[in-house]
């Protein structure tokens, strides 16, 4: 393929990136619909709003018209079918009374569930905590919901300590929580309605869990913000709603935002997205696009883009996660919570707007600094509360952050610290292929629904940055992309697995300027080419997180991605920032 189809292939990448770019001067992108937060959704609804019955109507309809062909559902139109969402799609068809009038889309739910799981209650609660393990953060609420619905007993809910959350939130991490820190909400709530619909035996726990009562519903109040999403995430704001009213506090604030945040985000077909948008994180990710392409100067509005940026840096704890002042969540909106990937996102992006260093960054390094877990590695939002997936360490965030902080380091002794242990933690998650595997963006064809290609380029431009290439690990991660590139040209999840724009572009991107095989690299850079020019800029693959459990797709990864691998002239990408 010549480089005039290259160039073309960028200018195409380029055009589609600006024309995505909102009045404001940055970039919202947008999520996919959810059959998983639709079906939670109108459950809610059903419960605590039953007047707002038109809502409810469409987003039945919407789950009936998009039920995959084997009878199942997955969390998008794109996504295979899985347990846990057909489950809560049949649980709401019961929630909101619509079984009889949807008895088809009911018969072929129960046909699937027969044909993999089982077909009685008992089956389906253990195959939803065989999908989960030890972590209860989704399975407990699954079960819930199914309780709730009446097709499994509240005996096959595990009991979710909510007296805990009485306690002050320094205590958490010594308690044990059964549940990851950003759920502190659902504890609560699920609590409460297990309490109410199954008591606990003993006479002194139901007195000390109602004493707490009142407490609990203070603290879930005062960390709710105050358009009423938890998250700015629908499955977690329907999750406690529903669970609030089915324990007798319908009538609570905590339901009334509730639904008003379910209500006002309804799109416009009648479901509802698995988040409100990520506006912080694809404007990072284009405005590092920009850069790597050599684009990023022409673009205007940057000193307002800076202004942005900075304006969203948490200044204060924040009231949910106990997060010290100084990170960037993924969104603008009163939902969203600093995490290990935005703040990382955004000190690159802000870097590379020309943005001097200041309060701001020494602010996000103390931040990041004090994050970081007794492993060496970097989780999603707080130090671990224990091992679970999102209080646990992360390949991706781990280099992510190295990425961040590695242009400070010389004015910043304490980085250098962060970074041997952090490095100490990367060596030791490699896997015996060379590979990384990512705690977030998982590949739905990887049998183990995870994403070797993506964690991998993740943590080589990484190592690329601090000038680490020369070393084995870097060379076994090196060969394992080399193995795991298609014949087409391209690159999947793994080895074998269907090439993608997303995995494509991020090898490319973070192999630039390393000793890969120009043969390989070319052959690379012709896939991605033929793939925008055929228009595969339309169609986002579905990504999983919350350890590859939970689907999604946004419109602007391929676009960012793809844009990101190329360089000013033609590909793959330019330096480094």
């Amino acid at each position: 393929m010549s480089k005039e189809l290259r160039a073309k292939a960028k200018e195409v990448t380029l055009d589609r990136l600006l024309q995505m770019r909102n009045p404001e001067g940055h970039w919202e992108g947008k999520l996919s619909s959810s059959a998983l937060s639709t079906a939670v959704a109108i459950s809610a609804l059903a419960l605590v709003a039953p007047r707002q019955q038109k809502l409810i109507q469409e987003g039945v309809r919407w789950l009936a018209a998009t039920q995959n062909r084997d009878g199942g559902f997955g969390d998008t139109d794109r996504s295979k079918s899985n347990i846990s969402t057909t489950l809560l799609v049949l649980a709401s068809l019961h929630i909101t009374q619509s079984h009889e009038t949807h008895a088809e889309t009911e018969k072929r739910i129960r046909n699937w569930l027969g044909t993999h799981y089982g077909s009685t209650p008992t089956e389906w609660a253990e195959a939803v905590r065989k999908r989960y393990g030890k972590d209860k953060t989704f399975s407990v609420p699954i079960l819930n919901t199914l309780a709730i619905a009446g097709l499994v007993s509240f005996d096959e809910v595990p009991f979710l300590p909510f007296e805990l959350a009485a306690f002050p939130q320094s205590w958490y991490r010594f308690a044990q929580m059964p549940v990851v820190s950003y759920a502190l909400p659902a504890l609560i709530a699920i609590g409460l309605c297990i309490q109410k619909n199954r008591p606990s035996w003993n006479p002194i726990t139901t007195c000390i869990r109602a004493l707490c009562k009142n407490r609990v519903l203070s603290v879930l109040e005062s960390i709710q913000p105050i358009h009423g999403g938890f998250l700015e995430a629908t499955p977690l704001t329907a999750f406690v709603t529903m669970s609030l009213g089915k324990a007798g506090e319908g009538h609570s604030e905590v339901v009334k935002r509730g639904v008003s945040f379910l209500v006002n985000s309804v799109l416009v077909d009648g479901s509802w997205p698995i988040d409100t948008n990520l506006s912080t994180w694809v404007t990072s990710l284009a405005v590092q696009a920009l850069a790597k392409s050599g684009e990023l100067s022409n673009l205007p509005g940057k000193e307002s883009l800076r202004d942005w940026y900075l304006g969203q840096q948490y200044q204060k704890r924040h009231p949910y996660t106990g997060a010290s002042p100084g990170g960037w969540a993924w969104t603008p909106l009163s939902g969203g919570v600093p995490d290990a990937d935005d703040t990382p996102g955004a000190m690159i992006a802000l870097k590379a707007l020309g943005q001097k260093d200041g309060p701001w960054r020494r602010l996000a390094t103390d931040w990041l600094l004090g994050l970081q877990n007794r492993d060496g590695g970097i989780p999603t939002f707080c130090r671990g509360w224990g091992k679970l997936p999102f209080d646990r360490s992360g390949t991706d965030l781990t280099a992510h952050t190295l990425r961040a902080l590695h242009p400070f380091e010389k004015m910043d002794p304490r980085i250098g610290s962060l970074k041997k242990r952090a490095l100490a933690y990367l060596s030791r998650q490699q896997q015996k292929d060379g590979s990384w595997l990512p705690l977030w963006f998982g590949h739905q064809d990887e049998p183990n629904e995870n994403n070797p290609v993506l964690g991998t380029a993740r943590v080589l431009a990484a190592y690329r940055d601090l000038g680490l290439m020369h070393g084995e690990q870097a060379r076994s991660g090196m060969a394992f992309l080399e193995k795991a590139q298609n014949p087409d040209g391209g690159w999947g999840g793994h080895q074998e697995i269907a090439s993608q724009i997303e995995e494509t572009g991020l090898v490319l991107e973070a192999c630039e300027g390393l000793k890969f095989s120009n043969d390989l690299r070319i052959k690379g850079q012709n896939w991605l080419a033929r793939a925008i020019l055929s228009g595969g800029l339309q169609e986002s693959a579905p990504i999983g997180f919350y350890f590859a459990k939970l689907w999604y797709y946004e419109s602007m990864y391929p676009v960012v991605f793809a844009l990101g691998a190329m360089e000013p002239e033609t590909m793959p990408c330019a330096t480094p920032f």
